[in-house]
């Protein structure tokens, strides 16, 4: 444990980040005493980054596979990514080195493998029998194209079909290609003068391995028999194929076509379709052929022992259902029914019983993959319902946009938003068990809960359960619910200042212990939540409009002597507070100013109808900002809630309100030249009020500097804001030190030295802004629960503390022995409850400083900008501590956390730097180029918690979940689950008597005989590469990391076979013993009748 001396000068601190060159020194100011002394407990040995789980829908889907024995699901996308699921919780994330998309999977059934053929050619075998699956083998083709591949069941040789119309035939065990080749021009017919096209299929008939159906674009099917290498017979259909499916006697097939029909054929009848069927088509009256639909893009054929046979496809559509959406067509018997979809299909699977395809199938579900969800289907209960999704794959129902995460949350707040979100699921749903079920949960956990927060474009917003390497949704609360929703795009209002999404959720400030709630819009507006239990309807949404302005703004120097400042304003003089009823709302013309000019007019029309509010959060107030002579009011850029206060404080361009919800009342309403009175550093220029308004600093693109005020006020879920993020320093909107404009930045409540002359601690409110002052302002917070309700809370501004680089991004208070205070709140109570009953607990504080002695520091003020971080001694505001974060870049998020062995400051740079900082010296313990790329998304999205946890927002639809704790990557292998588990394979079908007699059943096939190196040589080396993987050494790791659980199974086992070898000891010495008497008897016996003839016994 290393000690540090306030007193001394700390030099030859350097900045461990790559991004920074300056050296890092603190200095100690004259007023602290030599003896002051702070323990320091954090270590860089603590910290170590590493991925945990990735949570969330797959990000563009494009394909998909079951293994039927060990139910686990894969879902491959475009971008390489691979996600496994099993049962609830049991899921895994893995990404193809290359990137490209993954176009096929294929599983080893009951084997913990698995085949994928990716967009660039390469086909990659993976190992899941470890908890994080690697690639074993490649095979990089180059001269073909891959289109298809089939690896029939229990067999080692995968078919892999190209565009050339060729099949070449690979090893899975060693992935080496075989010398046997089908080519296209020997299983088509010699006279064709035409290529046949790409391989669209590939499978052998359930009845004969030896009978390979190949299926070409073209509409050619052959089926090739692979002994005598030539084709048995050839089908050909006018229309294009998309998919082709055996019934599992390997009597015939069904093909599907671009044209809408489904062809199905006799296997010993080649020269037409046993049947042709339109299922979508119009039949016409004169017997002629139906008219053309859609492709049906694929067909499955299932077969079921007691009844008629299931015919399920996608696609095939008539041409004339303009606007409708995808649907799943299923036939069985005489009924079709045709189910719509809530997003285009990617694929589906049917689950059947078995995993033998020469036996009734049985199916029971079908999984169908679209661009935004997945759903199951259970075929065994009338009108078809889905199973209930155990998956958190609805993160992106709205668009994420903004999102907070909560490490170490009150132990009874998750059971409390359970209650209240499980009577929001829907009904409706199959009553049966998730069928993918496979897979076993980690054996470790975490002991502490987790609650993640997501704010969306719709308003709504979202708390996740995030224990225990886990993820699902809690309670769900949606916030437009308070506005009057227009109807159609005629009846938007004028008044609206977002284009689309004026609802979304922008800022969120949550106290776990209070359970109070409070939101920022885009649309300028304000949401305070109570949590209660009870339902109300609220006749009147409690409304305060607030008019926020500002003359005096524009910076001329940013290191003024502050010639020009203006006094400070009394709380209330900047503009009167105005509360009005949602029923009284003037209309938009008459708050109208003299010239025609939008003014007092608030962007979103309040409900006029009662509210009523189900248990969990409740409107307590609603705060709007309004019009100001013709220009709408500035988006909020900070916000913060107290409970223990009562209060709310938010900030945007033009200054920064306060106001007391308890009351309902606009306590402070100000601009930020009137908050630093005359020590204002700042040269301000009048501003005009016709200037177009600035974008709002948290949600816009820095490179949008010379868009129009219209493009600028567009929904935080733009594509434009996501895609154009830059890493370079000139064209960040969050380096506001280029601004022209001072913002209010941060805010933090908290109980404070706020004056030198001070010696008790009381409560304040610290103002961090975008040019890095960090000012403070005392509060007056009547004592008494009947006092707080009547008297006003006073105001006392305290002026600036202490500047810094770059904006204001994380304010936090530590004590004299350097731990950190938490925030001061008020414990949670049932707000609907009688008054009688109500029993108010007292305020809650963090353990207040000893009294201050005169020039004694007690308390240091932690502060972090975008570009350094300083620790400051209150009351005397001397800066001790001082440590240049970077200089290249600028910090993105920081945020002081808790950690098992202490505390730290934690940063995320947009140069992709991870950084953890000691507290109070700010020694540089960790410092990783995590994210080489970033764009706004993760930028909006990323945040810290305690415990050594991070996420951020990976792509539109999921989470990334990371840690910066060593002993949470140590652990991690006990965490995670397990995909493999042994399971037995199921027998095969009977055969019975008269099959096995003559011959009826399925013919086996040995491959190994037709496609070995010995009867098929070798396969051209230009060919293919063979790449090997890093499977082998990964699963080593694996079984090492995974070593703790291991050896308590093993400690287990020896303990039982050690009390079983103890027994069997026990038998042996009796047997032994038994042994020896039974010799002595013997030997008595020998010696007694030795000498005596047989005459004689």
């Amino acid at each position: 444990m290393k000690k540090f001396n306030i007193r001394k000068v700390l030099d030859g601190l350097t900045a461990a980040s790559s991004s920074s060159s300056a050296a890092a020194a603190a200095s100690l100011q004259s007023g602290n005493r030599e003896n002051d002394m702070i323990q320091e407990t954090l270590q860089s040995e603590h910290f170590q980054l590493c991925k945990t789980l990735r949570h969330g829908f797959p990000y563009q889907p494009s394909s998909m596979a079951f293994d039927p024995v060990q139910k686990i699901l894969a879902i491959g996308t475009q971008s390489g990514a691979l996600r496994l699921f099993g049962r609830a919780g049991v899921e895994c994330y893995c990404q193809h080195e290359s990137g490209s998309a993954v176009i096929q999977l294929e599983f080893l059934v009951n084997e913990g493998a698995l085949v994928s053929a990716l967009a660039d050619d390469s086909i990659h075998l993976w190992n899941l029998r470890q908890k994080l699956p690697a690639i074993l083998h490649s095979l990089k083709f180059n001269r073909e194209r891959i289109t298809f591949c089939h690896l029939p069941f229990q067999s080692k040789w995968l078919y892999v079909g190209t565009e050339r119309g060729n099949i070449h035939i690979v090893n899975v065990e060693s992935f080496t290609l075989s010398g046997y080749v089908i080519m296209w021009n020997k299983a088509i017919e010699l006279s064709s003068k035409t290529h046949p096209g790409p391989v669209v299929h590939i499978s052998d008939n359930p009845m004969d391995e030896g009978k390979l159906l190949i299926g070409f674009e073209c509409g050619i099917v052959v089926l090739w028999d692979l002994k005598s290498k030539k084709a048995d017979y050839r089908y050909n259909y006018d229309e294009a194929i998309h998919s082709v499916a055996w019934h599992h006697e390997g009597k015939q097939f069904v093909c599907s076509h671009s044209d809408g029909t489904l062809t199905t054929w006799n296997v010993r009848a080649p020269a037409k379709p046993a049947q042709i069927i339109t299922p979508h088509g119009k039949q016409p009256k004169d017997g002629k052929k139906p008219e053309p639909c859609k492709p049906i893009l694929k067909v499955e054929y299932k077969t079921t022992r007691a009844g008629d046979p299931f015919m399920i496809l996608c696609g095939g559509l008539s041409y004339d259902t303009v606007g409708r959406r995808a649907c799943l067509t299923v036939m069985h018997g005489k009924s079709t029914a045709v189910l719509e979809m809530d997003y285009p299909i990617v694929d589906f699977l049917t689950l059947c019983e078995t995993p033998y395809p020469n036996d009734f199938q049985e199916p029971y579900a079908v999984v169908v993959l679209l661009e935004k969800d997945l759903v199951v289907i259970d075929l065994a209960q009338i009108g078809y319902p889905i199973f209930e999704n155990p998956y958190p794959l609805s993160i992106h129902e709205s668009p994420v946009t903004c999102c907070e995460y909560f490490a170490d949350c009150p132990a009874e707040v998750i059971p409390a938003l359970y209650s209240v979100g499980s009577r929001q699921k829907r009904q409706g749903f199959s009553k049966k068990e998730w069928p993918v079920s496979g897979g076993n949960w980690g054996q470790g956990t975490l002991s502490f809960s987790e609650i993640i927060i997501t704010g969306h474009a719709d308003g709504s917003i979202k708390f996740w359960d995030a224990s225990a390497l886990m993820l699902q949704v809690l309670y769900k609360l949606k916030t437009a619910k308070v506005f009057e929703k227009p109807r159609g795009k005629e009846e938007k209002s004028s008044t609206e200042i977002v284009d689309e999404d004026p609802f979304a959720i922008q800022i969120l400030s949550w106290c776990p212990e209070s359970r109070v709630l409070c939101v920022a819009g885009v649309s300028a507006h304000v949401i305070v939540y109570r949590f209660s239990k009870q339902e109300v309807t609220t006749e009147v949404v409690q409304l305060l409009e607030v008019r926020m302005q500002c003359e005096l703004n524009e910076v001329e120097s940013p290191e003024g002597g502050g010639e020009q400042a203006s006094a400070v304003s009394t709380p209330g003089t900047s503009s009167s507070p105005q509360t009005s009823l949602p029923q009284s709302h003037p209309s938009t013309s008459s708050n109208n100013s003299s010239d025609g000019l939008r003014d007092n007019v608030p962007c979103l029309k309040v409900r006029s109808s009662p509210l009523k509010q189900s248990p969990g959060y409740q409107v307590e107030l609603l705060i709007q900002l309004v019009w100001v002579s013709g220009e709408p009011p500035q988006q909020i850029t900070s916000l913060a809630v107290n409970s223990a206060y009562g209060l709310v404080a938010f900030g945007n361009g033009n200054g920064l309100a306060v106001v007391d919800y308890l009351q309902k009342t606009l306590l402070l309403n100000m601009s930020i030249a009137e908050l630093y009175g005359s020590t204002d550093p700042h040269h301000r220029q009048p501003r005009s009020p016709r200037k177009a308004r600035q974008p709002s600093a948290g949600l816009c693109d820095g490179n949008d500097a010379s868009a129009t005020p219209e493009e600028k006020c567009k929904s935080p879920t733009s594509d434009a804001r996501d895609n154009s993020f830059s890493r370079s320093r000139s064209s960040s909107v969050t380096s506001l030190d280029r601004e022209s404009r001072e913002v209010i930045s941060s805010f933090y409540f908290c109980d404070s030295l706020s004056k030198k002359s001070e010696t008790v601690a009381l409560p304040s409110l610290w103002v961090g802004t975008s040019l890095g002052s960090m000012l403070t302002i005392a509060l007056t917070v009547p004592s008494t629960p009947e006092q707080r309700m009547q008297q006003p809370v006073g105001v006392c501004f305290c002026g600036s503390v202490v500047r810094l680089k770059g904006g204001i991004l994380r304010m936090a208070q530590l004590d004299a022995s350097g731990t950190l205070l938490p925030h001061v709140y008020e414990p949670w109570y049932e707000p609907n409850a009688p008054e009688e009953e109500k029993e108010r607990p007292r305020r809650r504080r963090p353990t207040s400083p000893p009294s201050s002695q005169e020039n004694q520091d007690c308390q240091y003020a932690v502060v972090c900008s975008e570009k350094q971080a300083k620790v400051v001694a209150l009351p005397s505001q001397n800066c001790i501590y001082e440590h240049n974060i970077t200089e290249a870049s600028f910090v993105l998020r920081a945020d002081v956390v808790t950690m098992p062995a202490g505390v730290g400051l934690a940063c995320f740079c947009a140069n992709g730097h991870i950084m953890t900082l000691s507290v109070p010296s700010l020694r540089p313990l960790l410092d990783v180029n995590y994210l080489p790329l970033t764009d706004m998304r993760i930028a909006r999205t990323f945040c810290f918690s305690n415990q050594g946890q991070a996420l951020y927002l990976t792509s539109p639809t999921e989470i990334q979940r990371i840690t910066y704790s060593q002993e949470t990557c140590d652990n991690l292998q006990e965490m995670l689950g397990e995909l493999f588990t042994p399971v037995e394979t199921p027998e095969a079908p009977n055969r019975g008597f008269f099959k096995g007699l003559f011959g009826g059943g399925a013919q086996s096939l040995d491959r190994e005989d037709l496609f070995g190196e010995v009867a098929a040589g070798k396969a051209s080396r230009s060919l293919a590469q063979h790449i090997p993987g890093p499977g082998g050494m990964e699963g080593m790791k694996g079984a090492a990391s995974g070593v703790v659980g291991e050896l308590a199974r093993a400690r287990i086992a020896l303990d039982e076979r050690g009390q079983k070898l103890g027994e069997l000891e026990e038998r042996t010495a009796a047997m032994m013993s038994s042994a020896d008497s039974f010799s002595r008897h013997a030997h008595d016996i020998m010696l007694k009748y030795k000498d005596k003839k047989w005459y004689q016994l």
